[in-house]
């Protein structure tokens, strides 16, 4: 069973309008439009993008060469938001006394660094306050010198480091001097990086929807390649942390809007798996890449800088990839939506039938004279008059940010690990690639809700059980860290798709919004869990194994959507969280059979009848219920799409 074999009602079309609404509709139309175009028939069937994909190759080449220009945008992605973890990489250190760097290092740490109380290790922080002039003389002229315990200490003023477990190279830690008193900086960093996202997402969201999905595209890609450039040249924090603050406002959209836009191109039942491939290829393959390029660049000035290339390869997304059809059709440029169709059918070497055009071109000029009279009434703040609504509303939304929270704390805690950040990062990264995978044939089989309960709970349970395997048993640790992230993907993966799908149509742009920033939120917590590793290694596994288990547990209280049609107006949302029932399993259930279509001789003038084009929402389709969608009717009258050829 595909994927995508449950109806989604968001797209299921509505059949409310009788003739006098739409002979006022009409006349309305008539009046505040004065565009040239024929006007059609309102009772006539509109035509979306989607009914004329099958004229130009469902998964032709123009479909495959979209796919891999998702590569280096994906790629982007991961440019953006890794490097922080390497850059920022802290050597082991201790203080530094010039009188005594004669002498090997265990001698002068003997000699210098007092033992924690709290760790049982060399203080890294402190030195004692002692005269290591008459020490050095004494050791000179042969005598035997042992720190006393009634030496004082005093905070270090400088610090020598141990690169042999961050790559062998210099990070801007150890650069500028960012540890003990300053360790929280590069945190801190990170937390503002969080807060760009958030401003950047209520912010391009907008640009996007008033200038094209191109021009942000290539906007974010530009921002995030000056961010990384001007990293090159940090001298201080400010200046670090303003420019984490820009790379933040790129962040997300630099891949994102490529992602969503590409999707529009393929048909239906490949957005799925398109949509997860994509993930589990190119930035499976860009996280395992990265810190390898840390480790041969052994430079994070020029890391940064050879970081920002390939977003500079951005811009060049003018040249390529063409526009949002549904937004060129939404702004009324109908030329431009002509051209880009019959670029496809080109490029697949396909002939579209002319009578398709025009009845295409026709439910454009229609379906744009229809948006500009009708005025969506709903909005996210109306989900509080629905009680069940708004709870549901609420849990997915603390689902999310949790989830986010685990994932990024679980990202960034492999440098608290006893183990080689650099192939411990690598190993669980490439998780991703097997957690996608598995996911897009099982997700449709086994459900959202339950599916999401057991990968948090596994994943919450894998780290907790980290803390009661000794330090030696490194195989163990990495064995059981690597089983955490490998569930926490899952469980991401799951909440794009199942927060999306909880929301009902007229509300799921502002909805999924709302869920997305306040992930955005969370994720500025993570990086200050990671910190308190400082003071206990196992603090920061406490709370993110504790925090999974709580998420999976919320996951228990949302409705399962498989084999459900998912509401479209707030009332039937309502309907739909109410119908919800604790101890529904998913896999007892048979699922509503996949749409059908039949073809039967209509007349020579308005040839075949194609019946049952229903569809189903995917993680990549627009949120945004189209007026295509909202005219739809159970049959249209076109040529028959031609045969596919085995």
């Amino acid at each position: 069973m595909s994927r995508q074999a449950h109806v989604n009602a968001a797209f299921i079309d509505d059949e409310g309008f009788n003739q006098q609404s739409l002979k006022k509709k009409q006349d309305e139309i008539s009046n505040k439009t004065k565009n040239p175009a024929p006007l059609t028939d309102l009772n006539e069937e509109l035509m979306d993008f989607d009914d004329i994909v099958p004229y130009l190759d469902k998964f032709g080449r123009y479909q495959k060469l979209l796919f891999l220009a998702m590569a280096p945008f994906c790629f982007n992605l991961v440019l953006i938001y890794f490097p922080h973890i390497f850059v920022t990489l802290e050597p082991e250190h201790w203080c530094r006394v010039p009188e005594l760097l004669h002498l090997p290092l265990d001698v002068r740490r003997n000699l210098s660094a007092p033992i924690s109380a709290e760790t049982g290790r060399y203080d890294s922080c402190r030195v004692y306050d002692v005269d290591f002039a008459a020490i050095r003389q004494s050791l000179d002229a042969g005598q035997s010198v042992v720190p006393n315990s009634s030496w004082g200490t005093v905070e270090c003023t400088s610090w020598e480091y141990d690169f042999s477990r961050v790559g062998g190279y210099a990070s801007i830690v150890s650069d500028l001097d960012w540890v003990c008193s300053r360790g929280g900086y590069a945190a801190t960093a990170q937390s503002i990086f969080f807060v760009g996202a958030v401003v950047g997402g209520l912010i391009i969201g907008w640009l996007a929807d008033k200038f094209g999905r191109i021009p942000v595209l290539v906007g974010t890609n530009i921002i995030g390649a000056v961010s990384c450039l001007l990293t090159a040249t940090v001298t201080t924090f400010v200046e670090y942390a303003i420019y984490k603050f820009i790379a933040g406002l790129a962040f997300d959209n630099i891949f994102i809007m490529m992602y969503v836009l590409a999707l529009e191109y393929f048909a239906p039942e490949h957005r799925t798996i398109v949509a997860n491939m994509s993930i589990a290829i190119f930035y499976t393959i860009g996280t395992v890449v990265v810190p390898w390029l840390a480790v041969l660049v052994a430079d994070w000035r020029l890391f940064s800088v050879l970081c920002s290339l390939p977003m500079l390869f951005g811009a060049s997304a003018y040249y390529f990839i063409p526009e949002s059809i549904r937004w060129l059709m939404l702004q009324g440029r109908i030329e431009e939506s002509i051209k880009i169709v019959t670029k496809i059918a080109s490029v697949n070497k396909k002939k579209i039938p002319e009578e398709v055009l025009k009845k295409f071109e026709s439910s454009m000029w229609q379906a744009k004279r229809l948006a500009e009279t009708e005025e969506d009434t709903e909005t996210l703040l109306d989900i509080r008059k629905t009680p069940a609504q708004l709870r549901t509303f609420i849990i997915v939304t603390l689902y999310w940010m949790l989830v986010t929270l685990s994932y990024d704390g679980h990202l960034r805690n492999v440098s608290n690990l006893p183990l080689d950040v650099f192939i411990i990062f690598t190993v669980a990264a490439a998780t991703e690639f097997p957690a996608d995978t598995i996911l897009t044939f099982t997700l449709d089989k086994w459900g959202r809700r339950w599916y999401a309960f057991g990968s948090m709970l596994l994943s919450g349970l894998f780290t907790l059980a980290v803390l009661a395997v000794p330090q030696d048993h490194v195989y163990t640790i990495a064995t059981l860290a690597i089983l955490g992230r490998y569930c926490v993907n899952t469980a991401f993966n799951i909440g794009l798709q199942y927060a999306a799908e909880i929301m009902p149509t007229v509300i799921r742009a502002q909805g999924m919004s709302a869920v997305h920033t306040a992930g955005h939120v969370a994720a500025l917590l993570a990086p200050q869990i990671v910190l308190l590793g400082r003071t206990s290694p196992a603090l920061p596994l406490l709370i993110l194994g504790a925090l999974a288990v709580i998420a999976g547990c919320l996951a228990l209280f949302l409705p399962e959507t498989l084999h459900s049609q998912l509401p479209e107006t707030l009332m039937e949302g309502e309907v739909f969280c109410k119908s919800f029932k604790f101890w529904s399993f998913p896999c007892t259930q048979k699922p509503l059979p996949d749409p059908e279509i039949i073809e039967e001789p209509k007349s020579p003038t308005r040839g075949s009848l194609v019946i049952a084009r229903t569809r189903n929402f995917t993680r990549g389709e627009s949120y945004r219920s189209s007026l295509f969608r909202r005219r739809r009717k159970e049959t249209i009258y076109l040529p028959a799409p031609p045969k596919e050829t085995p």
